[in-house]
């Protein structure tokens, strides 16, 4: 977990933008929803590809999707259907911070990921 000592702004974005990629994991987590709580007892997950989130904050709040891409060095998620339209026309998909987000249905093809909730 990046350990943010300061409680100036200043100092903990840096923080963030200079973590070391070891340590962005942490800052790739998003709460679960309400029945992903209560069945794995935890609140927050660290978001994958192919898991279903709903987008809680923004434009695009209420859409949901599946995230297509996780961008471990810019911190945030690709989810599909969510876009903004550039000036020419085009739409080319907005990145999203993972705190905006809400896991709805994990994707628990890796073995590991689905060892590890039952497990805890």
């Amino acid at each position: 977990m990046v350990r943010i000592a300061s409680k100036q702004p200043r100092k903990q974005r840096r923080a963030r933008y200079n973590a070391p990629p070891h340590l962005r994991g942490s800052l790739l987590h998003a709460p679960l929803a309400d029945e992903l709580k209560n069945k794995y007892s935890k609140r927050s997950l660290r978001v994958v590809k192919g898991d279903t989130v709903r987008v809680t904050r923004g434009d695009d709040a209420g859409k949901e999707g599946l995230v297509d891409i996780v961008l471990v060095e810019k911190t945030k998620i690709v989810v599909d259907g969510v876009s903004v339209k550039k000036a020419d026309g085009t739409e080319v998909p907005r990145p999203i911070d993972p705190s905006n987000v809400v896991i709805t249905k994990l994707n628990l093809s890796d073995r590991r990921r689905e060892e590890k909730l039952v497990g805890e």
